[in-house]
This record gives structure tokens, sequence and C-alpha cells, in this order.
């Protein structure tokens, strides 16, 4: 958080102590002329804005105002304290309409977006424009990182991530399953076949995808109920998905993918999915934010509007042209 510098060691500890309501009463008074106007126009009785401007007076000790039975008027030590506190309260109140225009009125400011590189790029990023047509005073800055996200050091209101959410500390809101598939290329297939059980991958050349943990993550699949992973000797390894995409499109070799990344490839014909009767389950696609409580306009906008538009996306295959 910016600091900001604020007069005097000591005043942001004094101005604490000072009533708050004593100095909007204060300045109620002398704006309206009377305690009577001053609390009609506040919402409270003459008495109550009487007794909050007597503790102020009490505070600050000086006389603020000159009271006869006829009028009221400042003291020139009022006077002053008016015309420096004005400018004050004005700015209070602007900042507390801005405040409530940004929960109440059309979405606008700054959304700090954080997503995996694969799904950012081939699913976030591609839905960005169509939000900001439906909301263009709102402006997106789109994070691609495979590590998890740290909302407070890097500022981030909303994050997409992948797989098994372990942390409570956040809320994770799952858009869809996340489709876990083999693939190979025809060619591939053509060449070496396809694997018929888990036990027959070490006979073909794979291609890993490098965690940003340095870590080559496992594959995994589903036997007998019971979840099984492994981590097969690879002759390719990449951190970025999309080139362990291409080289299995390329016909290198077989490996393990997300469904948004191969389901329009099996549509196609350019990629089968193998093994699919071990497909494992458990995983998702996740939209996560700290808290429910307090959102902008904005951070609800995009949060529904990505809900709805993903969920919209068919990012599944139906493994119509898989093998067994």
């Amino acid at each position: 958080m910016d600091k900001h510098s604020f007069p005097g060691p000591d005043a942001l500890a004094s101005s604490f102590a000072t009533s708050h309501a004593g100095v909007v009463a204060f300045i109620a008074v002398a704006s309206e002329g009377s305690f009577a106007k001053a609390g009609g126009r506040l919402g409270i009785g003459r008495s109550a804005v009487s007794r909050s401007v007597q503790k102020l007076e009490d505070q600050l000790g000086v006389r603020l105002f000159v009271r006869t039975t006829r009028s009221t008027s400042l003291t020139r030590e009022g006077e002053r304290f008016f015309e420096n506190c004005q400018p004050g309260v004005a700015r209070i109140a602007q900042a507390l309409d801005e405040m409530r225009a940004l929960r109440e009125g059309p979405p606008s400011g700054l959304l700090r977006i954080s997503a995996t590189v694969g799904f950012g790029r081939k699913v976030v990023a591609p839905l960005l424009n169509g939000f900001r047509a439906a909301y263009p005073e709102v402006s997106v800055d789109l994070l691609l990182d495979d590590r998890p996200t740290d909302f407070t050091a890097d500022r981030v209101d909303v994050s997409f991530r992948n797989g098994r959410m372990e942390d409570s500390q956040i809320i994770a809101r799952q858009l869809i399953p996340m489709q876990m598939l083999l693939c190979a290329s025809p060619a591939y297939a053509a060449e070496r076949g396809v694997p018929r059980g888990i036990d027959e991958l070490a006979d073909h050349r794979c291609v890993n995808f490098r965690l940003a943990s340095g870590r080559v993550a496992e594959w995994e699949f589903q036997v007998d109920g019971q979840l099984r992973k492994l981590a097969p000797r690879a002759m390719l390894a990449f951190n970025d998905a999309d080139l362990v995409l291409q080289a299995v499109l390329d016909g290198q070799g077989i490996a393990q993918m997300a469904g948004y990344q191969v389901c329009e490839h099996v549509r196609a014909g350019t990629l089968l999915a193998c093994l699919p009767q071990h497909a494992p389950d458990g995983r998702g696609h996740y939209l996560c934010y700290l808290s429910r409580q307090h959102q902008p306009g904005r951070m609800r906008a995009f949060i529904d509007y990505m809900t709805a538009h993903i969920r919209a996306l068919n990012l599944q295959s139906s493994l119509a042209r898989s093998r067994p």
C-alpha cells in the first residue's frame, strides 16, 4: 500500500481523537446558520447537534459559535476552522460517494487477472473483447503465469486455476470439469500404434510438461476406481503447454493434455484420444478470489461474465474418435 504524508508527527493520532461527528455537525451549523436547520439536514435532533458541537469545542479548547436566542454566528476561531475544514470534509464526502458509485454504479476501474499460460491464452484472452464491449469502463490487466497466484503481492483480483484446489484460504468457483486426455496423432499411431493399457506407456515416445516449480507434471489415470499417477520417461519435455501440443500434432510422441487444448483436434480427427476408459476424475478449471464480501461491481461483472461464457464453450471431448 502506498504511504501518503500526513502533516505533523502526531497529527493523525490527534485527528482520530477529535470527534468526526462533531466536525460534520459544525460544518452543518455553519452552513445552515442554525442548530435546528443543521439537525434537519443531518436527520438528527437539534440537541444531538448541539452536544456534538459542544464536544468538539471541548476537544479543541476554543469556542466556535456565538449563540443567542435569536441567532447563531461563527467566532473568529470558528470562521478559521470552517475555512480549513470545509475542503477536507468535501473531499471525504466525495471519496464516500465514489466508493458507493464503484459498488452500486456501472462497473468501472482496473481489474488485475491471473491465469495459467495455456488456459489464459486459449480461453480467457479471447473472451476479453466481449467483456470489454459489455463493460467499456473496465480496464483489464491479464497476467499469464503457471505459478500459484499470490493475490496480495501481485495485487490480483481474480485468478483462473486448474487441477485440484487445496487452498482453503481462497474462494474457488468451478467453471467446468478439467478433462485430461492421452493423445497421439494419426501419423504416430500409424507408425508405432497406440497404448492399449497403462503398462504399455513405457514402449512409447512420451512428451512431458514441466511445471513452473521445475517438476515434471505427472500423468494421472483412473484404475479400478483408484487414482494412479506416473511420470513416464520422456523423449521431449517443455514448460509450455502449446509446445507439448504441437509436438504431439507433429507426431513426435504421445502426451496427456487438458481437454480445452485438444478437444477441437480430437473432434477434427487430427488427434486420437487413447485409453479414455482410464481418464482421471476430480480435476477442474476454477475461478478464484479472496472474498465474496464487498466486491466492486467490476469484479462481480467479470466473475459472472466469465462463468457464463466459459461454461457455454464446448471444451470437452466426446472421445468419439478415441481408441481403447
